[in-house]
């Protein structure tokens, strides 16, 4: 299992203010939608290296750009808040795993409600394993809610409740 984070959005912040205050608010949503691309695009980078490269699991790897779009590399990139990991706060746990902080020097930083930025970033796991699939967690019940509270060392389940929201839970909060 490999994690990692990136950005392409350093310094975008201050720029669309600069936009958005001469009213070029057509630049300031550009300026976003570039910045999502790179770290879109450099996160399918670092993922191709730690495939072909880094662990070299498949070193003669040719997939085509709609190949790779469709997910036929060997393998799956998780991240914290979609249908397999859908509890956010898991970010946190990578962030402090991978020591972001630190190694970006501040300029990547979670939010309390874990949101990345600059938002233009990217994280996620790496699973090697060529029979590892894309799944979506579904809707937990209470016992499972329970159980998961325990292992994060909350006292009950409310703070589970919020994180994962009400499309997991599979029952009625009280």
């Amino acid at each position: 299992i490999a994690a990692f984070a990136n950005t392409g959005g350093l310094g975008c912040h201050e720029q669309r203010e600069k936009f958005e205050a001469t009213g070029d608010i057509d630049k300031a949503i550009l300026l976003e939608a570039v910045a999502d691309r790179l770290a879109e695009a450099f996160a399918e980078l670092i993922h191709k290296k730690i495939r072909t490269t880094l662990w070299g699991y498949v070193p003669d790897e040719k997939l085509s750009l709609d190949d790779m779009l469709k997910v036929k590399y060997q393998g799956i990139r998780p991240a914290p808040g979609y249908p397999s990991q859908p509890d956010h706060r898991e970010k946190k746990t990578m962030w402090d795993l991978l020591d972001i902080d630190r190694l970006s020097e501040g300029t990547m930083t979670l939010t309390e409600s874990y949101m990345m930025l600059p938002g233009a970033s990217v994280s996620a796991l790496v699973f090697a394993h060529p029979q590892a699939k894309y799944f979506s967690v579904g809707q937990v019940n209470l016992d499972q809610v329970q159980e998961y509270s325990t292992r994060r060392g909350e006292r009950g389940v409310e703070g589970t409740e919020k994180w994962l929201g009400s499309t997991v839970l599979g029952y009625e909060k009280k």
